[in-house]
């Protein structure tokens, strides 16, 4: 016999003892051994336990049964699959006992068996198997008319069950459905309550055909005329089931929706709630059902919002001022409530209307400017509601419709936009909002003073500024708020934080007259003894303290009577120990922005604080912070004296760089940049010393942005204390030419480089001469094999010719030799061709600063490489002469317009250089040559070589960007001119004038965009193409350019979506036959750009028709496919609603996708192509399954266990779980 089966069969003994302590003890014992993973049971043992367990449920002490009922939990998956079932037996029979307490504690078990069982997509047959058990014995007792507390219990477990595992209960649903109807109409509030749960579990699951039955009950019985008792039953029926799986009840709504609006005129104020509380579910869950109806339903919510029979609002306002004298007592409000609360029932309907008022607003922005029109004053004028739960129903649909106000994100972008025209009607509506809510401000309740702040707070944060002149008006209630005595905490920390909020998004002098007022509770609340008060305090403080003294412009404002109290509070706070690490940070913080705007008026305090800044360095856990205030005071206006602490806190700062923290590297990077610029005159090199060793370690390609501020660091030093920089040579200077010749260099980190260079060739240390960095620069170029000219990567010849550059810029005399060095290398026709290209670049990039006019022969060396066999020279050549004629434009540009007429070979390279030309320049320098250029650009835009015609669209719509109101018309011209090769390289020069940030050609281009985007339909395949690559590039980078568009662009762009047969034809390679689609690629462009449609425009697209496309989308080709996936997974979160609605239509594809096998005998791309789809598509079914209601759709749990069940699928699935959503779109250029 076993240890462990030894151990049980003692405490089965001990079980049966006389004394319960014994029986309590043995059985805890027994619990502790059964939730360890590594116990095993024998057959025998099981049974035995199992047998005293359902024992012990009979119990004469309730503890003992409560712990028996605790042990069948791990039980369950610890025995075999018949003790279950045998459990269950005893439990369901023990479930219509006539003993009370056995059916409670029954009851109480099968709900512990029920939560322990595991879940149905496992696959296990046990779940299964129970379930059917307990279904056919809980439809038996639901029978039993004549004991309500077994109905209740046997409906409480059916709900359980329906909820954790109703897939597997699918042959029980009618059963289930038939014995559930029947209690709706029990006369038990109680059972019908729980019968309408159990149905709303049942709901997702169900096949269409049950949800149509159970559709068709609840119709027949709401029109059997004259509501009855069970109608409001029937209502919260339907309610509830539209709320678990609302997209069904879609189809029934024409008839429904009648039905509602019939009984919401009958004189019954709870059936009106409930009528609303269908129509807010409807909204919510059936949108596009629901459009027809809107208007009817948002009348009677306004109709009903002002419900209120027995009270009379103007009687009260005309009390108002001795209203505010009886207000004293609270006993008597409490005993006024309740007689209203009772007798009645009118509240109800005015919360429940609100609430789909709120509905209304959240799903239908599309409806903004109609609801600032017929909901906002309605909603306004209830502000005064006397039900304080009604009331914070109000003020939250309020905060809906200003949240909705917002701008989405993307249109902020477009300059010269006209302001949104329900930001326009917002901002009429504020002063009638700040005279309703101002009284409240002051009122007694809390509930309402909190809504009221809600209110400002979105209100300040989509109009900033707008508060501005109610200002007076809103600040006696935030001092009310903060000075209350009976003001909870809370409260409190609402009031702080709508004034940080208020503060932030106002200008300086429209506070300095309430400064006297506001300061004094606030800096109150600094001392409160609760840590996130003062926290919001401080915050507060600090916001003030910018605005008493900006230091970007000159204030008039009187400082000084503030300082003394804003200081020693915040001292007081600074010094503590023993306070929150948020107060810590946050009191660092304040003092930091005190310090920095107040500093010389602090006097003998000042120098005492910054020691405790230099305390709060040298701890862990404030020193992040400390660093970051260390930045703002150092950088302040007011040349704080930081001399005594930076002795001390350089060497600190310097330990920081060698820290694992990101975050504090970067911030001690940035303070020590400010301070060596800033106080370079105390600084001895021994003192740099401790930063520079810690430097060569940063600087590393692995963390480009940490590099880039080393080295502006470095520039600093370079600049300010050139004598600190001597020992460099060997440590630094080596991580930086490391650096320059990394692939990965560009942008900022590249800038930082030159600027370093430039600052290190002046300081004249031992290494760093020009010629040693000229050396170090271009070495490995002339050791690279000469055969192969690409062992350099590509992007590091581009560097080292800015580097070049910037050296010869930094000390002519030496740049002439230099150029002449560089032409003498590309002549020689032995050098390498790394070097010639090397060679290139940089006479192209020092060209672009100096004038190389003195150098005849430049023109004919270039036009010589010109025919190279080699791409790269020619191209590193072509990039030379654009560079050069920037630097010399009289010279060389005629010239280079000259050669782009006469050599058509080499069209393509002058054209490049053309284009390098037209990037560089400002407009005003190309002004006087726009239009020799445009006509030699027209000439060459019907070239049929498509690269061509690509340079030229770029050069044409750059060129367009430097004259728009001129040159846009004439492209727009040009649309009309008879060719197709010349139409698609105007519209693609469209695409080349839509830059991602605010030009001067974006109002010209809204207006005329919609000319250009007829092209979608051109016949030309091409044209339509760049179309829509043009297209997607507007939604992309400026949305509100096409937003106004879309409603006639969207049904155009659609039809590109669809195959075409007659573009599909046959070629025969060989004895194959291929086929091929020209289509292709347009169909490509067209779901690139709903893809992007879906991040910028989601709220102008009609889901539905959307998803319409989708869905063809997922059985056309691979990289369309592929495409229609990621949508899918993107959509799920972002219209989860609609997703689900169409679930059934997007399952098929997906699972045609997993279980399709490629043919035994093709190619190994064929296999890898399908395995990357497969994993795609699983991404997307993975991304289905995160909304909670898709799991349980007959036809998802289907697929899923499905997936589970074969191997290869369910590896697949495994593997891709933690996989990001959106896969990696690379917006495929197919322009």
């Amino acid at each position: 016999m076993s240890n462990v089966t030894y151990h049980i069969s003692n405490l089965l003994e001990k079980m049966t003892s006389t004394d319960k302590d014994f029986r309590f003890m043995a059985t805890n014992d027994l619990m502790m051994e059964l939730q360890k993973d590594s116990i095993k049971l024998d057959e025998d043992s099981e049974r035995k336990v199992v047998t005293m367990l359902l024992k012990l449920l009979e119990d004469k002490n309730g503890e003992v049964q409560n712990l028996a009922v605790k042990c069948l939990g791990p039980l369950v998956s610890k025995v075999k699959e018949y003790q279950v079932e045998t459990m269950v037996d005893t439990l369901c029979s023990n479930m219509v006992s006539d003993k009370e307490q056995l059916r409670d504690i029954s009851s109480m078990g099968l709900k512990t068996v029920i939560a322990e069982l595991p879940p149905a997509s496992a696959g296990l047959c046990l779940t299964a198997n129970v379930c059917k058990k307990i279904t056919s014995q809980l439809i038996g007792a639901m029978g039993k008319q004549d004991d309500v507390s077994v109905q209740l219990e046997a409906l409480d477990i059916l709900s359980d069950m329906l909820g954790r595992l109703s897939s597997t209960l699918v042959s029980f649903h009618q059963s289930i459905l038939t014995s559930l109807l029947p209690q709706l109409t029990s006369p038990r509030m109680a059972v019908r309550k729980r019968a309408i749960m159990a149905l709303g579990h049942l709901v997702p699951s169900c096949s269409p055909a049950l949800f149509t039955q159970l559709a068709e009950h609840l119709m027949k019985e709401l029109s059997r005329g004259a509501p009855g008792a069970n109608t409001r039953t029937y209502i919260q029926c339907l309610t509830t089931i539209t709320r678990q799986g609302g997209h069904r009840v879609g189809e029934h709504l024409e008839r429904i929706i009648p039905m509602m609006v019939k009984f919401c005129n009958v004189e019954d104020d709870e059936l009106r709630e409930n009528c609303f509380q269908a129509f807010e579910a409807f909204v919510r869950r059936c949108p596009k059902e629901m459009s027809p109806h809107i208007p009817t339903v948002i009348k009677l919510c306004l109709k009903y919002v002002t419900h209120d029979p027995n009270y009379n609002y103007d009687a009260e306002e005309d009390q108002e001022d001795s209203m505010d004298l009886e207000n004293g007592e609270d006993e008597d409000q409490e005993s006024d409530d309740e007689y209203s609360d009772d007798d009645d029932m009118s509240w109800k309907v005015r919360r429940s209307s609100v609430k789909c008022l709120e509905a209304v607003i959240s799903s239908r922005r599309d409806l903004l400017v109609e609801l600032y029109g017929s909901v906002c004053p309605t909603l306004v004028s209830r502000f005064k509601e006397r039900e304080e739960n009604v009331k914070s129903d109000i003020f939250l649909a309020f905060v809906a419709l200003v949240r909705q106000t917002k701008p989405p994100h993307g249109s902020a972008l477009d300059p010269g936009a006209k302001e949104d025209p329900a930001v326009t009607l917002l901002k009429k509506q504020v002063p009638t909002v700040i005279k309703a809510l101002h009284k409240q401000l002051k009122e007694k309740s809390m509930k309402s003073r909190q809504g009221c702040f809600n209110i400002l707070t979105e209100m300040a944060n989509v109009l900033p500024g707008a508060l501005g002149e109610h200002i007076p008006n809103l600040i006696p209630g935030i001092v009310y708020s903060l000075t209350d005595k009976s003001t909870s905490s809370n409260m409190k920390i609402d009031a702080l934080a709508f004034l940080h909020v208020l503060l932030s998004s106002h200008t300086p002098e429209v506070f300095h007259p309430h400064i006297k007022v506001i300061l004094p509770p606030v800096i109150h609340c600094v001392e409160d003894p609760f840590y996130k008060i003062t926290s919001e305090a401080l915050q507060v403080t600090q916001q003030m303290v910018k605005l008493m003294r900006p230091l970007e412009k000159q204030s008039s404002f009187d400082v000084k009577p503030y300082v003394k109290d804003v200081f020693s509070s915040t001292l007081k706070r600074l010094k503590a120990a023993d306070i929150d690490q948020e107060v810590k940070e946050r009191a660092i913080s304040c003092m930091g922005h005190i310090v920095g705007h107040l500093g010389d008026q602090l006097g003998g305090d000042l120098q005492p604080t910054l020691q405790i800044f230099l305390e709060r360095l040298k701890n862990e856990i404030t020193r992040l912070t400390a660093v970051k205030t260390l930045c703002l005071v150092a950088a302040s206006p007011l040349k704080i004296d930081l001399r005594p602490i930076l002795t001390e806190g350089i060497p600190i700062l310097g330990s920081f760089l060698r820290k694992n923290q990101r975050a504090l590297k970067l911030n001690t990077l940035t303070a020590l940049n400010i301070i060596v610029t800033n106080y370079s005159d105390c600084f001895k090199p021994a003192m740099l010393e401790s930063v520079l060793n810690e430097l060569p370690a940063l600087i590393q390609e692995s963390d480009m942005h940490i590099s880039q501020v080393a080295i502006m660091l470095l520039t600093c030093m370079a600049k300010v204390c050139p004598s600190s920089l001597a020992k460099i040579g060997g440590t630094i200077l080596p991580e930086v030419l490391h650096l320059v010749h990394s692939p990965l260099l560009q942008g900022g980190a590249l800038c930082s480089i030159v600027e370093f260079f430039q600052a290190l060739v002046l300081t004249k240390a031992s290494n760093t001469g020009y010629s040693d960095l000229m050396k170090a620069l271009t070495g490995p170029f002339y050791k690279a094999k000469s055969s192969d000219s690409m062992s350099v990567h590509r992007q590091s010849y581009y560097s080292v010719a800015k580097c070049v550059a910037a050296l010869s810029s930094a000390c002519p005399k030496e740049a002439s030799g230099t150029v002449t060095n560089l032409i003498q290398e590309v002549k020689n026709q032995r050098t390498s061709e790394s070097v010639r290209i090397l060679s290139f670049l940089c006479l192209g990039e020092v060209g672009r600063t100096t004038n190389l006019g003195g150098h005849k022969e430049l023109k004919t060396v270039i036009m010589e490489a010109f025919s190279s066999p080699n791409e790269e020279v020619k191209s590193a050549a072509s990039c030379a002469l654009g560079n050069i004629c920037v630097g010399n434009l009289e010279e060389y540009l005629p010239f280079l317009l000259k050669e782009i007429g006469g050599q058509p070979k080499r069209q393509y390279l002058l054209l490049h250089s053309l284009k390098e030309v037209i990037s560089a320049l400002s407009a005003e320098s190309l002004k006087p040559h726009v239009e020799n250029i445009w006509t030699l650009l027209f000439k060459n835009c019907e070239c049929a070589e498509e690269g061509t015609r690509n340079v030229v669209a770029e050069c044409l719509g750059k060129l367009t960007l430097v004259n728009p109101s001129q040159l846009l018309p004439r492209l727009k011209k040009q649309l009309s001119s008879g060719s197709s090769l010349a139409r698609s390289t105007v519209v693609t020069a469209v695409k080349f004038t839509i830059v991602d940030h605010p030009v001067p050609i974006d109002s010209l281009l809204k207006e005329c965009i919609g000319d250009f985007l007829k092209t979608i339909q051109d016949p030309d395949l091409n044209v339509r193409r760049v179309a829509l690559v043009m297209f997607n590039s507007a939604a992309h980078n400026k949305p509100g350019l096409i937003r106004g568009l879309l409603t006639a662009v969207l049904p155009k762009l659609y039809s590109e979506t669809q195959i075409r047969k007659d573009l599909i034809r046959e070629v025969e390679m060989g004895p194959f036959k291929h086929t091929v689609d020209d289509g292709l690629d347009v169909r490509k462009a067209a779901f690139e750009c709903m893809y992007t449609l879906l991040d910028s425009c989601l709220d102008c697209l009609d889901i539905f028709e959307f998803l319409n496309h989708v869905e063809e989308g997922l059985k056309d080709h691979y990289d369309i496919r592929m495409l229609t996936f990621i949508m899918l997974a993107r959509l799920a979160s972002l219209s989860p609603a609609a997703v689900v609605q169409r679930l059934e239509r997007l399952v098929e594809p997906l699972r045609a996708t997993c279980t399709t096998k490629v043919k035994a005998g093709s190619v190994k791309q064929e296999f890898e192509k399908q395995e990357e789809l497969r994993r795609s598509a699983m991404r997307a079914v993975a991304a289905l399954l995160s909304i909670s209601e898709v799991e349980k759709s007959p036809v998802m749990a289907d697929f899923v266990n499905q997936i589970r069940t074969n191997a290869e699928m369910a590896t697949i699935f495994e593997s891709v779980q933690g996989d990001p959503i959106s896969g990696a779109v690379e917006s495929m250029d197919t322009s």
